[in-house]
């Protein structure tokens, strides 16, 4: 039987078991999973295809296709302008002249 140790996590103040005793990730799953009913039994493999195939889409680059969105987007000449004082102050913005006058109603 291993020896059962508790540590102190001073990070966030839990505590975290701790086993003296090497085991095999696979045959520890292995175990819990033959004591788990059928039901559960299948949740847990229904879970893992789930996570196999998170992370084999998630390690699939993405492709670049050059143009795809060509002239779809523009930018306006003055983009690097700065911005009018009336821009920051909520001057003259109409979602706001809207908001408000929402309200009074």
């Amino acid at each position: 039987m291993a020896e059962t140790t508790y540590n102190k996590d001073i990070d966030n103040a839990d505590f975290v078991l701790m086993t003296q005793q090497t085991v095999n990730l696979p045959q520890a799953i292995f175990a819990k999973l033959q004591v788990l009913p059928p039901a559960q039994q299948q949740e847990i493999l229904d879970f893992a295809e789930f996570l196999i195939q998170k992370y084999e889409r998630s390690n699939v680059p993405i492709k670049r296709v050059p143009d795809l969105h060509k002239g779809k987007i523009w930018m306006s000449d003055d983009f690097d302008e700065p911005l009018p004082d009336e821009f920051w102050l909520g001057e003259n913005d109409p979602l706001l002249e809207e908001a408000q006058h929402s309200q009074e109603k």
